[in-house]
């Protein structure tokens, strides 16, 4: 079997490439490290939560869905190596003992990983770098007094050890991990059934919670052409393999609400390794970018060994869980326009930070001399597939901008959508709340706050 190559603690280590064996298993039976703890092991509760370093940076990632062939090349830290060579703590590991941030201990390990990414990065937005660490006893405020007690080292007692992962390590050719898109796109012509992994996050569940045999598969994170993004005159073209995290800091410039929402994208580890072609191909009616893309009429790029197509991205979503991708056909990037001011995007969940939409909606609306003359609206968490509200918009186009269009528009959305009642919410609430999220728009628009981080008492 094909060794893989990378630093672990500061040390090479050479391991078979066993495609599916995720790391937290690997660091833990076969390692003995068990300070990385498994607690859900599905993403969600950080427990298992590494710094990996490679040529994108230092990052926080889940151990738990991550595969060892994901590794190859890069960097990794667990909890027992963020000591320095003389036995010397980090300083976020002294920053939660001298505030008390630990008491059963057993997330204690994820959330010094988390902090150590972040402070590695000079983060003091504390709350997203640790939105995806779960801690039950302890609670947030000494652990938030903690990370920001340790910003104060930032500067001074920046450990050195660390910043020597940021070292290439020589890795060699890896099949199951192409390089280039040209080979990949020959890979996966010749391999038409095989199940491609760009940051598993997704996939990482299939195999935790599932236990399904993935058999023939290909890692996509080696392909750096397939995270390029090209900014042209009034487009902007973005690779598939292009990570949430990534995605967010481009959209923070051109799309600021779009941006916003993928703040709410699951967790800084989950956004760190998500890829926007993942999170399309896979085809759920509750997928997050879709119906953003959709409103902004972004254009989705798809390849078959030599032969590329285009087609509008509401057009590739068919039925629910049909998409219109031929065998050994695979998402490669998507296009969409540099500028729509009138983009707004809101998503409804139980939690703030870190759930699954109930209702994702996304509307971009352009109004000239008081009248609508496009609209775009798009919903995920409605239906089978991320759809747009075709009456609702053909309701607004011709009409004033007006609150009474917009109470009239109101009773397309049944025309549009008939959602279902699951554990995430009721068809009436469903229904009721894109409802209300096409009146706070049009607020949203009129300069009015409607952000509930905006809006106080």
């Amino acid at each position: 079997m094909t060794e893989i190559t990378f630093l672990l603690n500061g040390e090479t280590v050479r391991v078979a490439a066993e495609p599916t064996r995720t790391l937290l298993d690997w660091l833990r039976e076969d390692r003995g490290l068990t300070g990385t703890k498994e607690g859900c092991n599905e993403g969600d509760c950080g427990a298992c939560t590494v710094v990996v370093t490679d040529d994108l940076g230092v990052k926080a990632l889940n151990s738990c869905i991550l595969f060892l062939p994901q590794l190859h090349g890069k960097a990794v830290r667990t909890v027992e190596g963020f000591k320095g060579p003389n036995g010397e703590m980090h300083p976020v590991q002294q920053a939660m003992i001298d505030h008390h941030g630990s008491q059963c201990g057993f997330c204690t390990p994820g959330f010094i990983s988390s902090m150590v990414a972040g402070h590695q990065q000079g983060r003091t937005d504390h709350d997203v770098v640790l939105a995806g660490n779960l801690c039950r006893c302890t609670g947030y405020a000494p652990i938030i007094r903690a990370a920001e007690a340790a910003e104060a080292a930032e500067a001074a007692d920046s450990p050195t050890w660390i910043d020597d992962d940021s070292a290439e390590v020589a890795a060699a050719p890896l099949a199951i991990a192409p390089e280039t898109e040209d080979e990949l796109a020959a890979w996966v012509e010749a391999n038409p059934e095989a199940t491609l992994i760009a940051g598993a996050t997704d996939v990482g569940l299939w195999v935790t919670k599932q236990m399904r045999d993935l058999k023939t598969v290909a890692f996509l994170n080696r392909c750096a052409d397939l995270r390029e993004i090209e900014i042209g005159a009034s487009a902007i073209r973005i690779g598939a393999g292009v990570t949430m995290t990534k995605l967010r800091e481009l959209l923070a410039v051109y799309h600021p609400s779009y941006a916003e929402m993928v703040r709410r994208y699951a967790s800084e580890q989950v956004r760190n390794a998500a890829t926007l072609g993942g999170n399309i191909a896979n085809g759920s009616p509750i997928g997050d970018n879709p119906p953003a893309l959709i409103a902004l009429g972004a254009t989705l790029h798809l390849r078959k060994g030599a032969v590329r197509r285009d087609l509008p991205i509401e057009d590739f979503f068919l039925d629910y869980g049909r998409q219109d991708r031929e065998p050994g056909e695979y998402v490669s990037g998507v296009t969409i326009p540099k500028s729509a001011p009138a983009l707004r995007v809101y998503k409804l969940s139980k939690r703030f930070d870190q759930d699954i939409s109930a209702v994702l909606g996304a509307f971009n609306v352009t109004v000239e001399s008081g009248t609508v003359a496009t609209a775009r609206i798009a919903f995920g968490g409605m239906a089978g597939i991320p759809k747009r509200a075709a009456h609702v918009e053909a309701a607004l186009v011709g009409k004033s901008w007006t609150e009474a269009t917009i109470e009239a528009a109101i009773a397309g959305f049944a025309k549009d959508f008939t959602p279902m009642t699951d554990m995430r919410g009721s068809a009436g609430y469903r229904l009721e709340s894109a409802q209300n999220m096409l009146r706070r728009y049009f607020a949203d628009l009129s300069g009015k706050p409607v952000n509930v981080l905006e809006v106080h008492a």
